[in-house]
């Protein structure tokens, strides 16, 4: 539908993760949206903190920081909405960075 490709990279560092231990088993990478596209947005990060229930799948997303603000947010949180986690048996928190990039 467009013309440029465009990449999300997850970016997840042990240290930026509440439990070092914890495993992540299923990622999905965000899309690009269309609106950055559109307005050539050619970069951008969301660092956001996910709540993860005993089980392991993700019950919470709340954005921490967004730059450019609320352009790539619902890309963000759709991912991280399906990310699965290694069950722990009891509720935790961990941050992430997704970054952003256009390629031509």
């Amino acid at each position: 539908m467009f013309a440029r490709s465009a990449v999300a990279l997850a970016l997840v560092a042990a240290a930026s993760l509440a439990h070092a231990d914890a495993k992540v088993l299923k990622k999905v990478a965000p899309e690009y949206p269309g609106e950055a596209i559109k307005k050539n947005i050619t970069a951008g990060s969301v660092r956001a903190k996910m709540t993860i229930a005993g089980d392991g799948k993700v019950s919470g997303v709340e954005v921490v920081e967004a730059e450019p603000k609320r352009v790539f947010d619902r890309a963000a949180t759709e991912a991280l909405s399906q990310w699965k986690f290694e069950g722990t048996g009891a509720p935790q928190t961990h941050e992430v960075k997704l970054v952003f990039k256009s390629e031509d």
